[in-house]
């Protein structure tokens, strides 16, 4: 955000004041630290807890570099474990973590204050968490939304005009902020009756637990106006931000809680969406290789259930198995007939066309319209790096998610106290402030301390309890589909259901906007327009199975269910509800977003993949879209409710009390079917880096390992580069060692190697400015692209090559030429690993996923006495062809040498040298987590950590009586 507060800062100073002041305590007593905690709960949350400057607070910065209290106390805890990882003790994790018990010790009261006669809130001097105790729950709801806006108001705002399409009405109409507009109507475009629908449904659909939840999310939004109120009136309490866009803060309403609620779920709990652009890959490979072979080699690249994909559990969950070349009800574009629909435009009576092309087909479908640049087709949403916070969040929340959230737990009988221990926590990105903030709740049927997205903070999302604790990762199943709806009466607003044709619903909203001292961009209007049928909302316009004129649409389950996991939050904060692991699974149940659910007491361990995962109708493709005539909806699909039949809760992935359990993002069970807009669950995954360090360190300690391992298990992950870790003993078997006449390349491979066995970091444990393998990280950065594009290429042919590069890029660590942190989620990598070793298994050498010889078998002429060779056949799951190469071992390993030839070229500056790193071309400026900034006062970029932004280390010894 480009925030210029210094020139309006004197004019203001005096009426500010210094500070905010706290209000009087004369509400409920507060429990004495640790009541009803079991202990042992640590965690931390950069930057810091607090997030709203005042001009005073913004002035002194300005001119002395000072920031407000408690904005990056947090920080040092979270980086500096990266120094510390690899000799980590149980002593030191203090050092890094903070004490989350409920309460404040004694001495370390900051702050008391009661807005209410219900609520009482205290605020610690160490880190200033706001701990609420209500006499009544509507005191803790209360107290929620009154903490909420003392620690983010204007995050918060941000948030909810973000979520309600209106950020450039609220800080200026930049390009990016229009961009982030356009994407969120895309997403979730709601008019303000559909918002009250959801709330006024609640009692109706959920009886008792409905009103409830009614109760506390208005108890909540008063909370929140109640601070808004006096901030008017006193200017030391308004965040400087407002004085910089020209605004006020205006009051909250339900709805504004419900609207932010889908931005969260439909950015970080979906997964699906992309049937569309999966068809016309499908096609160009047929084009490419003809209708059989295509379908083969689609398939190998789709990987929707490879058997050596890394799962979180061993046991099957079947889900989506269904043949993707499935008939019935199917919908199969026709090339050259797609043009995609924006809803951003100044012209409110129509909607702005796209030129058809896989790229803007892929992002149009990807929920968020989300253009990247992959190709020079035209863009409606092409994202701004214009310095907006529209760009950022966009770049952030939809581009460049990096979706690296963990969790790792190991069962009590594999931990050196005998008591099950857990490392987890959420990555949400980073943000000045955090878009996460903490929370310590207490009062009726609530009694837990975490983190929560403000806004939507009425109970902790991911924490603990009294004597247990959860977290989550990002599932990524299959909660979206495309259906394409028959067009009739010759009108593209006009379409067929069950026999009868029905007007689209159009749903519009203009924003308009001012400049202001942030946003200079001058006065104008843009209108929004989406089409919404019984199925969901209109983003392309084509022809399908030969002739048939339709209008594609997404289709979510939670698409008119925003709120309805706050009835599983809820339960999950109530010690009453959860006690072990069996409830714990059931109160995870009740959450309809995606999301893989972890938990952990003093003696077990749990896992539980929560979403609306629909039945889809029998015999239809999980992986195309499916007509949208009524015949092949989703089973029990009612357009009037917004609801449909899912699979029931004991075929989601679940278990309790395996050895360990590990989630990095990664598949979740055998036969559980990778989502349509997922082709990365192949052989190699991410979440076998801390996989690895697990299973080394209990076979290590006889069985045992303790907490500072797990914690290291997880940090040491964190800096280890996939494509050395795991790839790199195979590429080096394919390439062998360069010839002495090739001294450059020899060297190369060298530096490879000794990175290799350094470990593979991606480090600077020196604090040089640096990284330890800085000349060999820059190889492989520089020669990722060209390795994959020389071994795949060739053999796809320009067109499905790059279509399947549009679908899921390379996972190179220089995503779009910008600095940026490396996630290593969903890249190549299975790719080249399951590629290179059907290759080499053809040659006689069998290896495993790591690289480990399995097997080599040496041929023999003599025929009394031929050994069997080994083959393609050998490989689980194998590809139908070879493609480095086109199976020729010498082939694939002279242009993988050229290719590396043309890497070892490249200097620094042209790796690296971009945006911040412009004048510091390395790995280590390059790689650096970089933060969205939503707040006068930055966060500088802090060396590279890929974990994540919440996180609890969680080593309990006892359950607390029920």
């Amino acid at each position: 955000m480009k925030l210029s507060l210094a020139g309006v800062v004197c004019g203001v100073v005096i009426a500010c004041g210094t500070a905010p002041s706290a209000l009087a305590a004369s509400g409920p007593p507060v429990q004495a630290s640790g009541f009803n905690d079991a202990g042992g709960f640590y965690n931390v949350l950069p930057p810091g807890e607090a997030g709203v400057d005042n001009v005073v607070q913004f002035a002194t910065h300005t001119a002395l570099g000072t920031v407000p209290p408690h904005f990056r106390d947090q920080l040092p805890l979270y980086e500096n474990l990266l120094y510390a990882a690899p000799t980590l003790t149980d002593a030191q994790i203090p050092q890094y973590f903070k004490d989350a018990t409920f309460g404040v010790p004694a001495g370390d009261v900051a702050a008391t204050e009661s807005p209410r006669s219900d609520v009482t809130i205290e605020r610690d001097s160490r880190y200033d968490v706001p701990h609420i105790y209500g006499s009544t729950r509507a005191g803790v709801e209360f107290g929620a939304g009154y903490a909420a806006a003392e620690d983010r108001l204007f995050l918060m705002d941000v948030l909810r005009h973000t979520a309600e399409a209106k950020l450039s009405s609220f800080i200026g109409g930049s390009a990016g902020n229009q961009a982030m507009d356009a994407a969120q109507w895309t997403v979730a475009p709601y008019l303000q009756s559909d918002l009250q629908e959801q709330i006024t449904e609640a009692p109706i659909e959920y009886g008792a637990t409905g009103t409830q939840i009614v109760s506390d999310l208005d108890n909540f939004v008063a909370g929140v106006n109640a601070y808004i109120s006096k901030a008017l009136v006193d200017p030391a309490l308004l965040p400087a931000e407002y004085v910089t866009i020209g605004k006020l803060p205006t009051m909250w309403s339900p709805t504004d809680v419900i609207a932010e609620a889908s931005l969260i779920g439909a950015i970080f709990g979906k997964g699906g969406g992309d049937e569309l652009p999966s068809a016309l890959l499908q096609e160009a490979f047929q084009h490419r290789f003809g209708v059989k072979a295509g379908r083969a080699a689609w398939s190998d690249f789709r990987e929707a259930n490879d058997p050596e994909a890394p799962t979180t559990v061993a046991k099957a969950f079947p889900y989506e198995t269904g043949s993707a070349f499935a008939t019935r009800g199917l919908a199969m574009p026709v090339p050259g007939t797609i043009s995609y629909v924006s809803p951003g435009g100044t012209n409110p009576d129509t909607a702005q066309r796209v030129p058809s092309g896989f790229a803007a087909a892929h992002a149009v479908a990807a929920d968020a319209q989300r253009y990247l640049g992959l190709t020079d087709t035209p863009s409606p949403i092409a994202i701004p790096h214009d310095g907006s916070i529209g760009s950022a969040l966009l770049e952030s929340l939809y581009a460049n998610h990096p979706l690296s959230s963990n969790w790792e737990l190991v069962n009590a009988k594999h931990s050196d106290d005998g008591h099950s221990i857990a490392v987890m926590g959420p990555q949400v990105g980073y943000y000045m402030p955090q878009i996460l903030m903490e929370e310590d709740l207490h009062g009726p049927g609530i009694d837990a301390r975490g983190a929560a997205f403000p806004g939507v903070n009425l109970y902790v999302e991911l924490g603990h309890g009294r004597d247990y604790a959860w977290s989550a990762t990002t599932a990524t199943s299959d909660n979206v589909d495309t259906f394409a709806e028959v067009l009739c009466d010759g009108s593209e607003h006009m379409y067929l259901y069950k026999g009868q044709c029905l007007p689209m619903q159009e749903l519009q909203q203009t924003n308009r906007w001012t400049p202001n001292l942030d946003d200079s961009t001058p006065a104008g209007s843009a209108t929004l327009t989406t089409w919404r049928t019984v199925h969901g909302l209109v983003f392309a316009y084509g022809t399908v199975n030969g002739d048939t004129k339709v209008a594609f649409v997404t289709a979510r389950t939670t698409y008119f269910h925003e709120a309805d996991s706050v009835i599983g939050f809820s339960d999950l904060n109530n010690p009453d509800v959860v006690d072990s692991p069996q409830t714990f699974q059931k109160a995870a149940s009740e959450i309809n977003f995606g999301f893989n659910w972890a938990y952990v007491d003093a003696n077990h361990i749990a896992y539980f993949e929560s979403g609306w995962y629909p039945k889809r109708a029998p015999g239809t493709s999980p992986d195309f879209p499916t007509l949208g005539t009524g015949q092949y909806d989703w089973v029990g699909f009612n357009p009037s409710t917004h609801t449909e039949t899912e699979i029931p809760n004991s075929a989601h992935p679940q278990a309790i009390d395996p050895e360990y359990l590990v989630s990095w993002n990664n598949k979740q069970a055998p036969k559980w079917g990778a989502a349509d807009d997922n082709y990365g669950y192949g052989p190699l995954y991410r979440m076998q880096l801390i996989r690895d360090h697990i299973t080394r360190d209990i076979a290590a300690g006889h069985g045992r390992m303790s907490i500072a391992q797990l914690v290291s298990a997880m940090d040491l992950a964190a800096t280890e580069d996939i494509r050395i870790v795991k790839l790199w003993p195979i590429i080096h078997r394919v390439i062998g060692t360069p010839p002495a006449s090739e001294p450059a390349l020899r060297t190369a491979v060298e530096q490879l190697q000794a990175w290799y066995d350094a470990g593979g970091h991606r480090w600077d444990l020196t604090k040089s400015g640096v990284d330890a393998s800085e000349q060999a990280i820059q190889i492989m950065d520089a020669w990722w692209p060209l390795l994959t594009a020389a071994e795949f290429q060739p053999a796809l042919g320009s067109d499905a090559f790059d279509q399947v590069k549009g679908i899921i890029g390379f996972g190179d660590a220089t995503p779009g030429g910008m600095p940026a942190a490396p996630d290593e989620a969903q890249g190549w990598y299975g790719f080249v690993d399951k590629d290179l070793r059907d290759l080499l298994a053809t040659h006689g050498t069998l290896l495993d996923t790591g690289g480990t010889p399995v097997a080599t078998v040496t041929r023999h002429r003599h025929r009394s006495r031929h050994v069997p060779a080994i083959g393609i056949g050998d490989i689980p799951g194998h590809y139908s062809r070879i493609y480095c190469g086109d199976g020729s071992l010498s082939s694939c390993r002279r242009v993988l040498l050229a290719s590396l030839a043309q890497a070892i070229t490249e200097t620094a500056a042209q790796v690296y040298g971009k945006g911040i790193c412009a004048t510091d071309p390395t790995a280590a400026c390059f790689d650096q987590n970089q933060s969205v900034e939503a707040s006068a006062i930055p966060l500088p970029p802090f060396p590279f950590q890929n974990r994540p932004t919440f996180q609890q280390v969680v080593e309990l010894t006892r359950t607390l009586p029920r």
